[in-house]
């Protein structure tokens, strides 16, 4: 709290540099009523902006792109300020793939809102002339999380509103700075007041507020434990829910891979962004003929991470982003080294830091799945290495979780990758590479089991913004008064309905000429007042 000058006590979040404990800025904190009448704004002024021609919304978008392109280093500072990461780490997998999906989405949107004819379903009602034509649902909700605070919410804003929704954006209480970042790039659009809004508020308010004031759908990134409580609440009004719920994912590196890749590769997917990725590497099954060869590669370029707060571009992994995460890293390697893991490789820790929001990259060995570090989401910068015999096992530990968003397979062999990609139960799966799926616009991201559910990104992702409406013609209308199976009823009616089962789907030819006389009897009568 602070006091204002008009000695008004206004609320406001206070967000500090976890890597300097510099305080960066203030967000005031909306209330529940704010709230509300942002969504009562949006609701009034919905129709309008959706039947906005599309090429109206698009040149408005264009302006936020114009925007990010020429701010680039503030947005990467703001990011990377405000979560943790590195400056590098921010514009390489927050802004640069922001500005690619908006690209791509100014340029799908109309071809993915297109209406799309049905083939009939058979020569019984070949008249009916059917379509599906994609409706926005209104006033979207997005809570969005603290790892990725810009890139995450940015492409579901972006695709919500080209589709024709208003929305209301709940960012991360821990990364106001970054919410509000892109709050300014949407300004830069000029959008009709209303049809975006940025609301602060904690996180147990701000799913209730959203709910109770009947936003048309909700868009989560989070936890298991709040998707799971948020979907309950959802339930009571049957809003829909759109749930990414984290991963626990898996890397099978084969006999025959690119070690020096497959090792590089876990190191930028486990690493990267402090372990902080619900698409990262946490765990890692090697064939056993190469498991030492691995591990030897993987051990050298962890030690070489150079870890701190970024001040010259020269800096690999920065920090943390919450503490409550970094004891949650602690519990999952106290739990692990107490029943018999190792410590194998770990970087050097930050030279004159002492922010407690440092936690140094780690590679556990001797882990097993009786231990929390290869059953739960960690969620930092540690990653568990088994040894298996076969590939076989090394899938079935895989699918051994009760999350599913991605996984990768490390082989020179490519239809052999693919194979066992597609045995492990999971939304997203990389040949050769791990993570960087999310960065690509027009693939769906999303997973099964407790990850949760629906998709975004891509054209899934995008249908995900509206609802399908089937429009149904009948080429008959034109001539006919009414059809066969209307009103009044009689046994010649029932006679003939029957005739034109036997017609249409008899399994004898007697059947189907029997049938067709039928049939001819109460043809007439769609002729007929």
């Amino acid at each position: 709290m602070y006091q204002s000058e008009s000695a008004m006590r206004i609320e406001r979040t206070e967000c500090v540099n976890p890597g300097t404990g510099e305080v960066i800025g203030y967000s005031d904190i909306h209330s529940a009523e704010e709230v509300a009448r942002l969504i009562e704004k949006a609701k009034e002024v919905q129709a309008d902006w959706a039947a906005l021609p599309m090429k109206q919304k698009i040149a408005m978008l264009k302006k936020t792109k114009e925007y990010m392109v020429n701010n680039m280093d503030s947005l990467a500072e703001t990011v990377a300020r405000d979560n943790g990461k590195t400056r590098t780490d921010a514009l390489a997998s927050e802004i640069l793939p922001a500005v690619a999906a908006l690209t791509y989405y100014c340029k799908k949107a109309k071809s993915f809102l297109k209406d799309r004819y049905l083939m009939p379903g058979g020569l019984l009602f070949i008249n009916k002339i059917s379509k599906i034509t994609r409706m926005p649902y209104g006033v979207v909700g997005i809570i969005s999380p603290w790892n990725y605070p810009f890139s995450i919410p940015f492409s579901e804003v972006v695709m919500a509103l080209l589709a024709g929704n208003c929305v209301v954006l709940k960012a991360a209480t821990e990364t106001q700075m970054a919410g509000l970042a892109l709050k300014r790039c949407m300004d830069a659009a000029g959008l009709p007041d209303g049809v975006f809004s940025y609301a602060n508020m904690r996180g147990s308010e701000a799913s209730k507020t959203l709910l109770s004031n009947r936003i048309d759908k909700l868009f989560f990134t989070g936890s298991v434990g709040v998707g799971k409580q948020l979907s309950e609440a959802a339930a009571k009004t049957l809003t829909p829910v759109c749930l990414e719920l984290g991963g626990n994912d898996a890397m099978l590196v084969c006999e025959d891979a690119d070690l020096y890749r497959a090792a590089s590769g876990a190191v930028w997917a486990g690493f990267q962004n402090a372990g902080q990725s619900c698409g990262g590497v946490e765990r890692i099954y090697v064939h056993e003929n190469v498991y030492s060869s691995f591990l030897s590669i993987l051990k050298d370029k962890t030690e070489s991470l150079r870890v701190g707060y970024d001040t010259d571009y020269n800096t690999d992994i920065g920090c943390m982003t919450t503490l409550r995460q970094v004891d949650t890293v602690k519990r999952h390697v106290d739990d692990a080294l107490a029943k018999g893991a190792v410590i194998y490789a770990k970087a050097k820790a930050p030279v004159h830091n002492e922010s407690p929001f440092f936690s140094v990259p780690m590679v556990l060995t001797n882990v097993n799945h009786d231990m929390l570090v290869m059953n739960d989401e960690t969620f930092g910068p540690v990653v568990g290495v088994m040894k298996v015999k076969t590939m076989e096992e090394a899938v079935a530990l895989a699918n051994d979780s009760s999350l599913g968003l991605t996984c990768s397979v490390w082989s020179k062999n490519l239809k052999q990758a693919e194979a066992l990609a597609k045995q492990i139960k999971v939304g997203v799966a990389t040949i050769n590479d791990h993570l960087m799926s999310h960065g690509l616009a027009e693939t769906p991201w999303g997973g099964p089991k407790e990850t949760g559910g629906g998709r975004t990104h891509g054209a899934l992702g995008f249908d995900e913004m509206t609802f399908p409406k089937v429009v149904v013609h009948d080429l008959y209308a034109i001539v006919a008064r009414k059809n066969i199976w209307w009103h009044p009823f009689s046994k010649t009616i029932y006679e003939g309905i029957k005739g034109a089962c036997y017609f249409f789907y008899g399994n004898t030819l007697s059947q189907r000429i029997s049938g067709s006389f039928k049939l001819m009897k109460i043809f007439p009568r769609m002729l007929k007042r």
